[in-house]
């Protein structure tokens, strides 16, 4: 029988934290792979915050439920003028 004075200690591994352009770009080709317009259901989440416009393909609708929405288009404006040379 175990010592029952000691403490016993468990440990989880953590899952590594995806960036959110990671989520984004998971989320385009899972919709992608669906035959879903990505650009159109992502827009609809955004706008509307009802996860049901993510397809559960690939786990894509639970990542994106995962980021707060405002950090979405964060990342999506952040990207748009990187690529315009904006900075």
């Amino acid at each position: 029988m175990e010592n029952l004075n000691n403490t016993q200690y468990f440990t989880v591994q953590k899952e590594p934290e995806l960036q959110v352009r990671d989520v984004l770009e998971i989320v385009f080709r899972a919709l992608s792979e669906k035959g879903y317009n990505p650009v159109n259901q992502i827009v609809g989440y955004i706008m509307s915050g009802d996860p049901t416009y993510i397809t559960s393909h690939n786990n894509a609708r639970s990542l994106i439920m995962k980021v707060e929405r405002d950090e979405l288009v964060e990342e999506v404006l952040r990207a748009y003028i990187k690529n315009n040379s904006w900075e």
